[in-house]
This record gives C-alpha cells, structure tokens and sequence, in this order.
C-alpha cells in the first residue's frame, strides 16, 4: 500500500500490483472465451433495489423533466443478467463495478469488482467443479487436487459445535451470550421483542466464532444452506430444510455467493415480500424490488447455475495481502 504520507491524489497501490490486476482479469476473460461464455454488460442504475435485508442499496435522484426519479446503483447484476438469461443469451459472465451502503474495513469497499457468471445446464456442484478450475487457471489453486467440500451443517458443528439445523432461536440466544458476543440489542429484552431472527444469530456466530478459527484454512466449499438463507436459490427437492447455495472460503474469508438458481416466479416474488417485510421489522428503508425480474422469470429461464465471486478478494488472495484497500487504486479514503 501507498506510504501514508503520499498525496492522496496518488493511487494507494503500485505499478506491480495494477499490473497483476490486469494479468488476472486478461486470464478471466481468456477461461471464460475458451469455454465459450459469453461476456455481456448490465446497467448499474436501476428503478430498483436490492431488498435483501443483509444488503443496504446506494440511492440517487435523476431529474426527468419536472419530476424526479429515485434510482439505485446495484449491489450486483445478477436481475438484469436474468433477464438476459431469460431472453435466450446461454451462459454469460460479467466483470463490473456493484455498490453497497456497508462499514468500510480490511474487506469491504463501498465499490468494489465482482465477477458473477451463470451456466446454463449446471448445478450448484457443477458450478463448483468450474470455479476450481477457473482458481487453477489463475495459478490459485493445485492442478488435481479438490477443494474441500462441507455441508453448512457439518461446518457449524466442526468450528462451533451446533447442529444449526437442530437448535431455536432461544438456544441460539444463549450461546450467543455464553460466547459473549455483542448483539448490539439490550440483551435483557425479552426474546420475542427483539428484531433479530434465527438466521441473524447464525450469522453472527458464523462472523465472530467459525470464520476466525479458519483463518489459517485453505480453500472450502460450504453447501447446503439452510432454506431460509436461500436467497435466489433453489430449496432442495428431497430436502425442504435445504437450500441449494454455496459459499467459497480462502483463509476465513468469502470469495463467492453461488446458487443453483430458482426460476420460479411465483416463488421469488414472496421472497421479495418477505425480505420487505423483515426489513421493516428491523426498521431499515424499504427498497422497490426488480418486477422486470419477475416477469423474466414468468416468461420462462432455463435451469442454471449461478455465482457472485468478488474481484478484489480474488486479487488479495493472489498477491497474499490481508486488506482490501490494499490491491484497489483508489479505496474509499482516496475517491
């Protein structure tokens, strides 16, 4: 990174580190022309925004002659990519800008790359099997050796000793304060007044008790959701607990978000209602949700396989560097 004493006009990384941010998306482009994915650009604006109650939407205003319209820059472009999907593209992959209203830290950015791909025909375990290749192509992972594969379940009871599966909200509650883990709630509230749910608990043990024990970990696959984590993913035919979505780890850290992707319409709109409804409950702003994307998927998407890897992650992992403002030109202390 930069010296600190450096204009800040001047970007925080060097000459080799810009370089090896254009070797590695040279070489992307290069895995996905060979496999005959199609690259395809999205727009970043939208009338809509993301109502994932774990996401908050960058908002802005346009004027369109006396009015003003509310737009949201989009935290990924996945809608639109479906709608691509849907209109008979075939597999495709973008390399993008996405914005998102989080803290800023040693991994996160306001703005920062993703690289999100959809292959048609796939499932989430062959989604898998293509992105190790794709690691093994950008010199990132062992030619013939499989990345580690762990069901959510097996993940919570291996690094936190729960059955996620098994335990209530109440149970979760406990060992959350057995672990002396802040819920930045008063924790003598009663439990049914509290705005958080099952999954919320999860998340924080998963962020403060199971992704610091695998900071020295190599790279895993975690699959197997639980269905109310689904998000735009399938609920498993023989499993209704369980949703089709995986998470790719390096070192404790996310890599990608994959889903073998729903194309029920029907379904994914009482998502939509739900995730608004619960950020009400937590008394975040309610966002429009995508009805284009709807009604891609009333019109009909073949089955696919779906994933969100993030960009500047991949490039810490290469150039082993533990902060994000680290491989970025200009991080958010410098725009």
């Amino acid at each position: 990174m930069a010296n600190p004493q450096t204009p800040s006009w001047q970007p925080a990384i060097d000459l080799s580190m810009l370089q090896l941010r254009a070797q590695l998306l040279a070489r992307i482009r290069t895995f996905f022309a060979d496999r005959q994915v199609l690259e395809v650009e999205t727009p970043v604006l939208s009338h809509a925004g993301n109502p994932d109650p774990y996401i908050d939407s960058f908002s802005c205003h346009a004027a369109d002659g006396n009015n003003r319209q509310r737009l949201f820059l989009h935290t990924s472009p996945e809608f639109a990519m479906k709608r691509l999907l849907a209109a008979g593209s075939g597999s495709i992959y973008q390399i993008c800008k996405v914005f998102r209203r989080e803290e800023q830290g040693s991994l996160h950015n306001p703005e920062f790359t993703m690289l999100e791909w959809y292959r048609s025909g796939f499932d989430h375990q062959q989604l898998m099997d293509e992105i190790q290749a794709l690691l093994v192509a950008l010199d990132l992972h062992e030619q013939g050796t499989a990345i580690r594969r762990l069901s959510y379940r097996q993940w919570f009871l291996d690094y936190a000793g729960l059955d996620p599966f098994a335990v209530d909200q109440a149970q979760l509650l406990d060992y959350v304060r057995m672990q002396q883990i802040s819920l930045h709630a008063d924790p003598d509230q009663d439990l049914a007044q509290q705005p958080w749910l099952k999954d919320d608990y999860l998340a924080l043990i998963q962020t403060h008790i199971i992704e610091p024990k695998m900071s020295d970990a190599d790279l895993l696959f975690v699959y197997d959701f639980p269905a109310s984590q689904a998000s735009l993913a399938r609920i498993r035919d023989d499993d209704p607990n369980v949703a089709e979505r995986f998470e790719l780890y390096a070192g404790g850290i996310e890599l990608a978000n994959g889903f073998n992707e729903l194309t029920d319409a029907h379904e994914q709109h009482q998502r939509f209602l739900q995730e608004q409804a619960q950020r009400e409950r937590k008394g975040l702003n309610k966002v429009p949700f995508d009805q284009y994307v709807i009604d891609a998927l009333t019109a009909g998407m073949e089955a696919c396989a779906g994933v969100a890897l993030g960009f500047d992650r991949l490039l810490m992992l290469a150039a082993k560097k533990s902060s994000i403002q680290e491989v970025m030109p200009f991080p958010f202390e410098r725009v």
